[in-house]
């Protein structure tokens, strides 16, 4: 390991050392996603402390680019880039620099793409009762004159169950097919079809 050590010189042994810190963390936060532990370790910097959250949706990507993920994995790609430029190709100290820049901020923005593919697959998985209007169901419990029963409508592909009052105020008996009016609050408004 020493000799290992002496065969670096200045440059190299930065190169390594920021490899081996950014792998480190990159590894300690890869292991705490798999455990459900990441909650807690990904933060952003307080600039000016002017407060900005740097999860809102309306932050810049300055902010998330600082964050403890970024600035690990910069580091990392900045140490292995670099150590394999300088060492391993025997580029100049400037080339090496500049690639091992590259290759983080490359690095980092791939990470980016990534989170915000990620952020495009989450769903609410709420169903506005606005888009149940001109939906076709059937009822589930018999709509009593001037009441509410319920009923199960197919709205987005899936099958919903809501209160309901019939259109004309006239009782409906269960399995009765039915086609959403219109959205009274909370409760359709509905018709035999």
């Amino acid at each position: 390991m020493k000799t290992l050590f002496a065969q670096l010189n200045g440059l190299e042994l930065f190169f390594l050392v920021c490899a081996v810190i950014g792998g480190v963390f990159v590894l300690i936060r890869l292991v705490s996603q798999f455990l459900g532990a990441d909650h807690s370790l990904d933060g952003g910097i307080d600039v000016d402390g002017t407060g900005l959250d740097a999860h809102h949706t309306d932050s810049d990507i300055g902010f998330r680019i600082l964050s403890v993920h970024g600035l690990t994995s910069f580091m990392m790609m900045f140490g292995l880039v670099g150590l394999a430029l300088h060492r391993q190709s025997g580029m100049g100290t400037l080339v090496s620099m500049a690639g091992a820049v590259a290759a983080g901020l490359a690095c980092v923005w791939i990470i980016g793409k990534l989170f915000a593919l990620v952020v495009k697959l989450q769903s609410s998985g709420t169903i506005r009762m606005d888009s149940a209007v001109g939906a076709q169901g059937k009822v589930y419990i018999s709509i009593p004159a001037q009441g509410t029963g319920r009923v199960l409508v197919t709205v987005h592909n899936s099958l919903r169950e809501y209160d309901a009052a019939s259109v004309d105020q006239a009782a409906i008996a269960t399995d009765t097919p039915i086609r959403v009016v219109w959205v009274d609050g909370n409760v359709l408004v509905v018709e035999r079809i």
